[in-house]
Formats: C-alpha cells, sequence, structure tokens
C-alpha cells in the first residue's frame, strides 16, 4: 500500500465503501458484529493503516482526516464507524509504545488492535514484565481483532498503584460474548478476559507520563500525529461516526420525502407540508452546527501539533466540550427527522430506526457525554483545576 495515499485518496474510498457497509447493516446488527466483507473493505481501501506509522507501510494521517472518512464510513453503518474509529484510536496507541511494541504489532500493518481506557484489572510484577488477570467490557472489535490494548492497575517503582496499559494478543484472552444491546449493536463490543497472563515489559506503558504526552516511542517522537494529548485524540477520534450518522439520517429522510403522505391530513407528500419545512431546516442547520465543533476540536488538534505548541486547561476541556456539543447537535438533528418520519420508521427495514438507537449509545458514551464535558468546560472557565485525569 502506498504510504503517500492522499486524504482525499481515504476518504473517497471510505464513500466508495458506504453502499457496501450500508448493505450489511442489518447483518451486522442481527450477529453482533462486522460482516467480514466490511474488514475486506477496509483492508483493500487501507482504511486500517490510517494511523500506523509510516515506516510500517501506514498512512500516519492527521485527525481531520480520520473524520472525514470516518464519516463516510458512518454513512452505511453507525457500528462499521464505531469500530473503524477504535481500531484507530488504537493504532495510534500503539504509535506511543515502545519501538519493540510496535515491530511486534505492526509486522502486519493491518493489524487490528481493540482496547479501551479504563482500568478493569490488576498487573503483578514478573521477571521481565507483568501478570495480568481482570476482565475488561465495552471491548469493541474483540471479536475481530489481532491485539487488545487493556488497562490494568499495578505498583510503579516509587510503590504507588497507577494504572498501566499492557498489550496482548487477543488470542491469549477469554472473550466473553455478552454484547447484547439497544444501539451500536454490529460493534461486537464484548468483554475480555485474563487469568495468570504475562505481559513483557515492552508492551507496557503507563499512564501517568501518557497522560501528560510523555511518549516511550523514539522513531514517532518527531512525528505531528504522535504528539498529541491521548484523551483528546481517542476522543475526536470517534467524532466522524458521529456526524455519519446524522448525515445518513438525512439521507434517509429525504429519500423517502417526496412518496410519503402525512396519515390524516390532505398532504399527500410530506414534502409539501410546511411543517416539514421547519423540521428538515432545524435538522440540517443542527447537523451543521455539529460539524462545526468536529471540526474545530480535530483542527485545533492538528495545528498545535504539527506546531508543537503547549496545550492550556482551557483549551483542552474545549475540545470536549466541541465533541459533547457535537454529539448534543448530530443527536437533535436525527431525533427531528425520527420524530417527522412517522410509525412507518419503526420497521426494521428503515435505516432511521437503527440510526436513532446507534446514536442514543453513542450520547451515552462516557468520553462524549455532553453533561459531563460541558461541567469539565465550565469548571476551568470558572477558573477551577480539572477534577479529572482524563483532559
Amino acid at each position: 500500500m502506498d504510504t503517500t495515499t492522499s486524504r482525499e485518496d481515504l476518504v473517497a474510498r471510505a464513500a466508495e465503501i458506504a453502499p457496501l457497509i450500508a448493505k450489511h447493516a442489518a447483518w451486522s446488527e442481527e450477529n453482533r458484529r462486522l460482516h467480514d466483507e466490511i474488514i475486506e473493505a477496509y483492508g483493500t481501501a487501507g482504511l486500517l493503516r490510517m494511523r500506523a506509522p509510516q515506516r510500517y507501510g501506514g498512512h500516519e494521517v492527521d485527525l481531520s482526516t480520520v473524520k472525514e472518512v470516518i464519516t463516510q464510513v458512518g454513512r452505511g453503518d453507525g457500528s462499521a464507524a464505531w469500530t473503524l474509529s477504535v481500531w484507530s484510536i488504537c493504532s495510534w496507541l500503539v504509535g506511543l509504545f515502545p519501538d519493540e511494541a510496535q515491530d511486534e504489532v505492526f509486522a502486519n500493518p493491518d493489524a487490528r488492535v481493540c482496547g479501551l481506557l479504563s482500568p478493569g484489572g490488576m498487573g503483578t510484577p514478573a521477571d521481565g514484565g507483568l501478570v495480568v488477570n481482570g476482565r475488561w467490557q465495552f471491548n469493541t472489535g474483540a471479536l475481530q481483532s489481532d491485539w487488545n490494548s487493556l488497562i490494568v492497575v499495578a505498583p510503579m517503582p516509587d510503590g504507588q498503584m497507577a494504572p498501566v496499559m499492557a498489550l496482548a494478543p487477543t488470542s491469549e484472552l477469554q472473550i466473553i460474548d455478552d454484547w447484547h444491546t439497544s444501539g451500536l449493536r454490529g460493534t461486537g463490543s464484548v468483554t475480555t478476559a485474563a487469568r495468570e497472563l504475562f505481559i513483557p515489559a515492552h508492551r507496557l506503558l503507563p499512564m501517568g507520563p501518557v497522560l501528560h504526552e510523555i511518549y516511550a516511542s523514539k522513531a514517532n517522537a518527531d512525528s505531528a500525529v504522535y504528539r498529541t494529548p491521548m484523551l483528546l485524540t481517542a476522543a475526536t477520534t470517534t467524532a466522524g461516526t458521529v456526524l455519519g450518522l446524522a448525515q445518513a439520517a438525512k439521507e434517509a429522510f429525504f429519500e423517502r420525502l417526496p412518496s410519503r403522505k402525512i396519515t390524516y391530513t390532505a398532504y399527500e407528500s410530506q414534502r409539501e407540508a410546511p411543517l416539514t419545512h421547519l423540521q428538515v431546516a432545524e435538522a440540517v442547520l443542527k447537523l451543521d452546527e455539529a460539524e462545526f465543533h468536529a471540526d474545530r476540536a480535530a483542527s485545533t488538534l492538528d495545528a498545535k501539533s504539527r506546531a508543537g505548541e503547549a496545550w492550556t486547561l482551557e483549551e483542552r476541556a474545549r475540545v470536549r466540550a466541541d465533541l459533547g456539543r457535537m454529539v448534543e447537535l448530530a443527536k437533535g438533528s436525527i431525533d427531528t427527522l425520527k420524530s417527522a418520519s412517522g410509525a412507518s420508521s419503526i420497521y426494521n427495514g428503515v435505516s432511521l430506526q437503527r440510526i436513532a438507537r446507534d446514536i442514543e449509545a453513542l450520547s451515552l458514551h462516557a468520553i462524549l457525554h455532553p453533561d459531563t464535558n460541558y461541567e469539565l468546560y465550565g469548571r476551568i472557565l470558572a477558573g477551577l483545576e480539572p477534577n479529572t485525569l482524563y483532559i
């Protein structure tokens, strides 16, 4: 795969496979994992390499590109987009690990790495690494991933307990198939578990330094892509899923609009009703506003990393707030169109019902929840210290 692939090429490839993704959306939801043809299409299009380092054949693209690519995927299916976003996040995370770990994972530049940011296990020091025990829920894509990035709590050299990222082959983990949900069903976000699993030191990365942009990779130290703050990078990578769902809802609504009548009224076409004009104007404007906040978050991260600029607390909190506002606006856009679609939209064959369930699930995610992100931003604006390390 050509490592000089442009943003335009990747976005165009994602748009080309969106119909295939949409075709398999119902299958993915029913089977609670992505259809194999979707994963194959990701590999052919080079989408699995977006955040892998160029020296391994990756594209090493910026966040604005990732957002645009995943938006196109999200037009086909939210679960497919969310899974790709998690694989992109974790591919980027591997780029922060010691180079020996990267050599191991990116021996296959299309390696699918899943993971999460919440501690779910404990690590006990052993000769040359840690012995890990634990369970990690909401592990998107674990059924179809090669590696899993886990967070364990382990003793540090000073005796304090602290979170550590640990990379493990998924073949060494137990899969607990517990993903039975109302939304994002196709993501296969099952639980993984480890029992007395040894993780060598080169596949460990203490979270303390990472949360202060002190990363372990020497080979990636001069790359702007790997200089962005970890939590903000992970959160912003998910933006395309949200925007793609809102765009899919808009497209689905307008496709049905001319032929849909409003029952128990004189309107033979919903398109003629003044109420519809108000509803679509509100929905499209909310989507426009959601795109603004997503664009600002991604462009801020890209620009500051390219310039090597330090971050203020207000700038960090604003990115979190931008993403919370994006979710609120996108969900509002979808809710308006869903409400305007009538009872026929509850049938499984109408994509709006799945889109509405998926955006509801996303709006509850801890990293995107509007209330949580607004409170953090307001706290900083009021001159208080943040009450979380995840900023």
